[in-house]
């Protein structure tokens, strides 16, 4: 059994996709060699000094590339699976500037090179290997063309008979090769048709970047639309149990007063920590998403933000159309967590927090009159000033804090929302 399965491996690996890959070849050889001839009219042209017809050539290459290009593509998805990726294309139009802009395309001149320059010598690669798997066919089967011959023609005399066994066995040995040569050439023809067919490596890195953008922007989308669940279920759920809890220990301390002291004391702790949880819990709810910010928006929720806190705050919100919940759900985080370290470290007496769109931009601005000193380089990460900077950077915003010692403190936070 390891026998017949080592000699499997050893023998027809190297013909499992030879079929394919030498039809792939054989289907390449008219597309490589279509511009030849009008490249040879170009030559002649020049050589016999006609210059009116020198631009002919030229121009029906132009318009036969895209052609061979869609043919290059097609050959490579029947035959072997594969698909090219497309390059950039400028937009549809008929008027001169989009036919001008489509000429001096980079992907275009790309697609010339292949046909023009790197097919033909493809073709005579595809002829060698081509020639190869000729020879390796005829050379192998040399018996069999010995005896379908006429009687009288026939081949008896033995030295005749054992130069034939030395062509079978060199046949036989270019039978191993062919599928190595072919998959050498399919490679090499893959990788030219990648480069000088498919986009540009600068078209392929924008277009990287603009996937992970927005597979970026789907997985923020997707954690805020958790959070808020979350928030939905901790409201709806544990918050409500709570004061279901508070309720009935609130009833418990003052139905029942024929209870000992010690039990008093333990319903009246049990009711404190209940409300106390429920306070909590509060906190946590409105820190994740609060319900006034996806009914109402930013100026609603900034506004009860501004309520809780000790100092006054002035808030100043001008949005003429809501941005996207996950843009607005880092706002709010921002402003939120800009006050609470305002109230914690700056000693401020009061705060300012303007909001506002200008053109895809969403404008936000922290400033109090505290004592500064914030540094962002000097904030743990993932906490403080530095932790604000990461959630912005999140969504490709831009977050920049001045704080000079002696105040004031302003934190600027730019945010992309077009739509």
């Amino acid at each position: 059994m390891q026998l017949t399965t080592w000699l499997q491996l050893v023998l027809g690996r190297p013909f499992r996709r030879a079929g394919h890959r030498t039809a792939l070849v054989a289907a390449g050889l008219p597309l490589h060699l279509a511009v030849v001839p009008l490249w040879l009219w170009l030559l002649g042209t020049m050589a016999a000094l006609v210059p009116a017809v020198t631009p002919l050539p030229v121009l029906l290459t132009l318009v036969v590339t895209p052609l061979l290009t869609v043919g290059q593509r097609r050959r490579y998805r029947a035959l072997v699976g594969k698909e090219l990726p497309r390059p950039a294309v400028p937009g549809p139009g008929r008027n001169w500037k989009s036919a001008v802009r489509r000429l001096t395309t980079r992907a275009l001149w790309r697609q010339v090179c292949y046909h023009a320059v790197a097919g033909p010598l493809f073709a005579v690669l595809d002829l060698a290997v081509l020639a190869v798997w000729a020879a390796a066919l005829v050379a192998a089967s040399i018996y069999v063309w010995i005896w379908a011959l006429p009687p009288q023609w026939r081949v008896t005399d033995l030295g005749h008979t054992t130069q034939a066994a030395y062509i079978t066995a060199g046949g036989l040995a270019l039978l191993f090769l062919g599928p190595r040569l072919t998959g050498a050439l399919v490679r090499l023809e893959t990788r030219a048709a990648e480069v000088l067919l498919g986009p540009s490596r600068t078209e392929k890195l924008a277009r990287r970047v603009a996937d992970l953008a927005e597979s970026r922007a789907g997985v923020l989308d997707a954690a805020d639309a958790e959070r808020r669940r979350i928030e939905r279920d901790l409201h709806d759920g544990a918050q409500q149990r709570l004061v279901s809890l508070a309720v009935n220990l609130g009833l418990a301390r003052s139905t029942l007063g024929d209870l000992p002291e010690d039990a008093r004391k333990v319903i009246e702790e049990a009711h404190r920590e209940a409300k106390e949880a429920i306070a909590e819990l509060n906190n946590l709810v409105r820190g994740l998403h609060p319900a006034v910010l996806e009914d109402r928006g930013l100026d609603a929720a900034l506004s009860g933000v501004a309520a809780r806190l000790p100092i006054p705050v002035r808030v100043a919100v001008d949005l003429p159309q809501r941005p996207s919940p996950t843009v607005e759900a880092v706002a709010y985080f921002v402003v939120s967590e800009a006050l609470t370290n305002v109230v914690k470290h700056a000693q401020a007496t009061r705060a300012d927090v303007t909001v506002e769109r200008i053109g895809e931009t969403l404008l936000v601005v922290v400033a109090d009159d505290g004592a500064g000193g914030a540094d962002l380089a000097a904030a743990g990460g993932g906490t403080g000033l530095a932790g604000l900077a990461k959630r912005v950077a999140s969504v490709d915003g831009t977050f920049s804090c001045r704080s000079p010692a002696g105040g004031p403190t302003v934190i600027t936070v730019e945010l992309p929302c077009a739509p």
